[in-house]
C-alpha cells in the first residue's frame, strides 16, 4: 500500500502553493482586511479636551510634586460629550499587533490547502476507484484537527499564565465537567444512543489484528475497549475545557453587540 500517482503529485502541488503563493496571497489575511472589519480610532487629548470645554492649563501651584518631579491632575471628561468616533478598515499593518494572528493565518490557510486536497481526492477516487493506495487526504485532515488542537492548547495555557483571573477556575470546572459527561455517555449502551461506536471500535480492532498477522507479529488487538473509552472520555474533556472560555467569550460579546444595536434602534 503506497502513496503514488495521482495523489503524491496533488500533495506536492499544494504543498508548493503553500510555500510560494500563499504568503503573499493569503485567504485568512483576506478575511480580515478585506474592508468588511472596521476599527473605532482612539481620540486625541487635545480633541477630549476640546468637546469637554476645558483649555490646557500651564503649571500652577495646585500641582502636586511627586519624587521631585511636577504631575498635573488627571484630565475628567464628563460621559455626556458629543463624542464621534472616527472609522477605519483594518489593514495589514493593523494586524502585526494581533495577538495569535500568525497561528490562526496558518490554521486557515492550512485548512483551505487541505480542503481543496479533500476535494481532488474524493474525485479521484469517485471516477479512478483505486484499492491499493492510502487516502491522503486523511492524513491532511488529520494535520488539520492536529493544528487545530494545538492552537486551542496554547490559548488555554496563556489563560493559566494570567494572575488573579477567573479563566483558569472556568477550564478546569469545565474539563472535569465534560469528562464526567463523556464517561456517562460512553457507559450507556447503544440501545438507547446509538454512535456507532461499538461498530467502529471492532472494525478497527479486526483490521489492526490483521495487520499485526500479516507482519508476524501476535496481538489480542490494539487496546481494550475500556481503555479506548476512557482516552476517548480524556480527548473530549481537553476539547471541552478548550472550547468553554472562548466559546463564552464570544457568547458575550455577540450578546453586547445585540444590546448596542438595540438601543441605537430604540434611540
Amino acid at each position: 500500500m503506497g502513496v503514488i500517482g495521482i495523489q503524491l503529485v496533488v500533495t506536492m502541488v499544494m504543498a508548493s502553493i503553500m510555500q510560494k503563493i500563499i504568503p503573499h496571497y493569503s485567504f485568512a489575511r483576506w478575511l480580515l482586511c478585506n474592508g468588511s472589519l472596521r476599527w473605532y480610532q482612539h481620540p486625541t487629548e487635545e480633541e477630549l479636551r476640546i468637546l469637554a470645554g476645558k483649555q490646557q492649563k500651564g503649571k500652577s501651584k495646585k500641582d502636586r510634586k511627586y519624587n521631585g518631579h511636577i504631575e498635573s491632575k488627571p484630565l475628567t471628561i464628563p460621559k455626556d460629550i458629543d463624542l464621534h468616533l472616527e472609522t477605519k478598515s483594518v489593514t495589514e499593518v493593523d494586524t502585526f499587533a494581533l495577538h495569535y494572528f500568525p497561528e490562526y493565518q496558518w490554521l486557515v490557510d492550512f485548512t483551505v490547502a487541505a480542503t481543496v486536497v479533500y476535494l481532488v481526492t474524493e474525485v479521484y477516487y469517485n471516477f479512478m476507484k483505486p484499492t491499493q493506495e492510502m487516502n491522503i487526504s486523511l492524513v491532511w485532515c488529520l494535520l488539520v484537527l492536529s493544528f487545530a488542537i494545538k492552537v486551542l492548547f496554547s490559548l488555554t495555557t496563556h489563560y493559566f499564565k494570567v494572575k488573579d483571573g477567573g479563566e483558569k477556575s472556568v477550564c478546569v470546572t469545565f474539563g472535569f465537567f465534560f469528562f464526567v459527561k463523556a464517561m456517562a455517555v460512553l457507559i450507556v449502551t447503544e440501545n438507547y444512543l446509538e454512535f456507532g461506536l461499538e461498530t467502529g471500535f471492532t472494525n478497527f480492532s479486526d483490521s489492526a489484528m490483521q495487520f499485526l498477522e500479516k507482519q508476524g507479529l501476535e496481538s489480542q488487538g490494539p487496546v481494550s475497549k475500556l481503555t479506548f473509552k476512557f482516552f476517548l472520555a480524556i480527548f473530549c474533556s481537553l476539547i471541552g475545557a478548550f472550547l468553554t472560555f472562548p466559546g463564552l467569550r464570544l457568547a458575550q460579546m455577540h450578546l453586547d453587540a445585540l444590546n448596542l444595536t438595540t438601543e441605537k434602534i430604540t434611540q
